[in-house]
């Protein structure tokens, strides 16, 4: 059965939230892989949040990673692309290899045109530059001119996979900002969502109290006198 989709006020919320405050969220919940190191935004000021769809990639083999064979019908990395509903996040798992690419501007506008949320590989992108202004989020762990099938096929469509060694399931909720890439589990999301806003708020709060001249020590994290002082201030607001 189809989980129900996440509320589009949800995934706003999520794009507010840094992916720091994230794997904190997700780290007392139980969840210590939930970060795709190594992956990069290619445009640093663009964020993202949607569902999951991924394509995995297996070893190339030279009877069948052919540009014939990426050309025809069906072919699960541009079927993905085609396919793709808005507010959707496309996930390439390229088994952590960027010396080889997962796409360029020419899938990428597609994505984009498709309305989808953004792209995220634990592989490389070509044309870099070019992407980079397109205004849609991506994220790569690098660039590289050589097309994915010098080194993978695409072999399926919204199967389980790891991304930077993190496990990805279709529909997991992936969230992207300037430092990178959090996979949050799709059943979690909306407690996710609702702590990291207030964790966020908090430590906005305690910042200031900080530049102000407070020490770290009772302040970060808040004991008890400063949670108080701070749920008075909260109030007052």
């Amino acid at each position: 059965m189809k989980p129900a989709s996440v509320a589009p006020q949800i995934l706003e919320q999520l794009k507010r939230i840094s992916t720091a405050t994230l794997t904190s969220q997700l780290f007392k919940l139980g969840f210590r892989n939930t970060y795709l190191t190594g992956v990069k935004p290619l445009n640093p000021a663009l964020r993202m949040a949607g569902e999951a769809v991924t394509v995995r990639f297996v070893p190339a083999r030279e009877d069948l990673a052919t540009f014939e064979a990426i050309g025809k019908p069906g072919y699960p990395q541009r079927k993905a692309i085609d396919e793709i509903l808005p507010g959707q996040v496309l996930v390439l798992d390229c088994r952590n290899i960027d010396t080889v690419a997962a796409g360029g501007e020419i899938l990428m506008s597609r994505l984009q045109s498709r309305g989808a949320a953004g792209a995220v590989t634990d592989g490389a992108m070509r044309d870099y530059a070019s992407i980079q202004k397109l205004g849609f989020p991506v994220f790569a762990k690098g660039m590289a001119a050589s097309a994915h099938i010098h080194r993978h096929f695409a072999i399926d469509i919204n199967l389980p996979v790891g991304c930077a060694d993190v496990l990805v399931m279709p529909g997991d909720i992936m969230v992207g900002d300037e430092e990178g890439v959090v996979c949050i589990p799709r059943h979690v999301v909306e407690q996710v969502a609702q702590s990291g806003l207030e964790m966020e708020e908090l430590e906005s709060w305690v910042l200031e109290k900080v530049q102000a001249g407070a020490p770290i020590a009772g302040t970060y994290p808040p004991n008890e006198t400063m949670r108080a002082e701070y749920e008075t201030w909260k109030k007052k607001r």
